[in-house]
């Protein structure tokens, strides 16, 4: 971060925008300021397009003078309800709002409003680095006001909540994965007496509506390094109350001198190897190293011979994702598909790569993973933690070959090449079958005949394979019959 003078930030805000607010501000005969994540993101040096303003008074009678200022081009939406109106112009959002103060009900985080001074507006904010507030009357344009340190606070990278820690995370359980959410993304520390107040408020969480949750857990899992935060929720104590499946790996179990790895401590490590190698941002592919193992506590089992064994945990863990999905109100659609077939097949790609990859092998991973082949292998390199070197880099060296097969593959035109040229209607009408288990048997008979490269995927070898398949199960003797 970089600190600025009064007169650096004058030439800073020495942009239209903040002299037509500063203009119009005036004209009403009203303090204004602005505030907010914006300031905290000038001396962040992080760019920002939207801009929040406190208007001591009514924010709505700002926003209507800066929208006669702008003219045509400018679009002003006023919410009365709320006290606040917006103005777009271009690609800028200014949101204003009246300073106010706020007082809660124990069962709800919604504030009963009343109008207040700056000094009321920056006591409500949930934190010290986002109560700082610019002013941008004419009189005073560029001054800063911070009242309660956030400057030396966004120096020391701490994230500390203005007033009492407990007021403010109990009147609004959210700014507690706000605080979390915070930490993750700036790389700062939770100052010790907020965090224990995390610790005692966690709770409160309950009264938060998935959609809100979700909010904040998809931006700690946009972050670079999203481990920070799920730690920081376990730590807390939050992460049993919102994700008790995921809550539940943090465990490690000995018998007879043998013990299992920390699935929890393992899954956030993938979760940042995916991060390391997703330039796109894939939300969902995150989402599926998160819940790869998810399983692996309901399928935990102790072996007199094997020792500690996870087994069907990645289909235990797919079959886990909607009720998870539904409860966070994450999207129920192609999305949550993605993740359940990732956590499905997570385990196929590391078992090719721990034997010899045959073509054979190659050929039926991707034909069940389809479109989604890149991802998945993303996520399974992502998935070898292994502290042996030498285990490391011969499945390293084992995925390189896969890769280098399955390249082959799609430039060989695979659906063309392995999606068998008789489909299921065709075989019903060639038996005379209604839809049933026989008709699966055979489609799987040509299915796996192609991808193991026995029959060349032609009409009339395919025909062949089929007839004699169907004679060995009686079909063709009971249609003559």
């Amino acid at each position: 971060m970089k600190l600025f003078s009064d007169a650096e930030l004058v030439q800073i805000l020495d942009k239209p925008i903040f002299h037509q607010i500063s203009e119009a501000a005036d004209q009403c005969g009203l303090e204004c300021y602005v505030v907010g994540g914006y300031v905290r993101d000038i001396f962040l040096e992080r760019p920002s397009n939207d801009i929040d303003v406190v208007v001591v008074g009514s924010g709505i009678t700002v926003a209507t003078a800066l929208k006669e200022k702008m003219g045509k081009k400018a679009h002003l939406s006023v919410f009365r309800n709320f006290g606040t109106a917006q103005v777009k112009y271009n690609d800028t959002e200014v949101e204003f709002v009246g300073a106010r103060r706020e007082s809660y009900q124990h069962d709800s985080r919604k504030p009963h409003v009343e109008d207040g001074t700056l000094e009321d507006d920056q006591n409500r904010r949930d934190f010290t680095i986002n109560a700082m507030a610019i002013c941008l009357n004419k009189e005073k344009f560029g001054q800063l006001v911070d009242p309660f340190d956030g400057l030396y606070d966004l120096e020391d990278g701490i994230i500390r909540t203005p007033l009492d820690p407990d007021i403010t995370f109990s009147d609004d359980p959210l700014r507690m994965l706000r605080c979390i959410r915070f930490a993750t993304q700036l790389r700062f520390y939770i100052e010790e007496e907020t965090f224990d107040a995390l610790t005692r408020n966690a709770e409160r969480i309950r009264i938060i509506s998935g959609e809100r949750i979700a909010e904040e857990l998809n931006k700690i899992m946009l972050t670079d390094t999203p481990s920070r935060g799920f730690v920081e929720l376990q730590r807390c104590g939050l992460l049993p109350l919102i994700l008790p499946e995921l809550s539940a790996l943090d465990i490690v179990e000995t018998r007879n001198g043998r013990g299992h790895k920390n699935n929890f401590y393992h899954t956030l490590e993938v979760v940042d190897n995916v991060c390391k190698n997703d330039p796109e941002h894939n939300l969902w592919l995150r989402w599926a190293a998160l819940m790869h193992d998810i399983g692996k506590a309901k399928c935990k089992r102790w072996d007199n011979q094997a020792g500690w064994t996870f087994h069907n945990h990645n289909y235990i863990g797919a079959k886990m994702i909607p009720s998870i999905f539904r409860r966070l109100k994450l999207p129920l659609d192609a999305k949550m598909k993605f993740v359940e077939k990732l956590v499905d097949l997570h385990m196929r790609p590391i078992v090719i790569a721990d034997e010899v990859v045959t073509d054979s092998a190659v050929r039926r991973l991707m034909n069940d993973a389809g479109d989604d082949i890149d991802a998945l292998m993303t996520l399974c390199e992502a998935d070898i933690t292994s502290k042996n070197e030498v285990r490391k880099k011969q499945f390293k060296e084992n995925f390189r070959m896969v890769r280098e097969k399955l390249a082959d593959l799609k430039e060989k035109d695979y659906k063309r090449l392995f999606q068998p040229v008789v489909d299921g209607n065709e075989i019903m009408e060639m038996f005379n079958l209604k839809p049933s288990q026989e008709v699966g048997t055979l489609k799987q008979t040509i299915k796996d005949a192609v991808l193991d490269n026995k029959v060349p995927n032609e009409r009339e070898a395919l025909i062949a394979l089929l007839k004699k398949k169907a004679s060995e199960m009686g079909l063709i003797a009971a249609k003559n019959r």
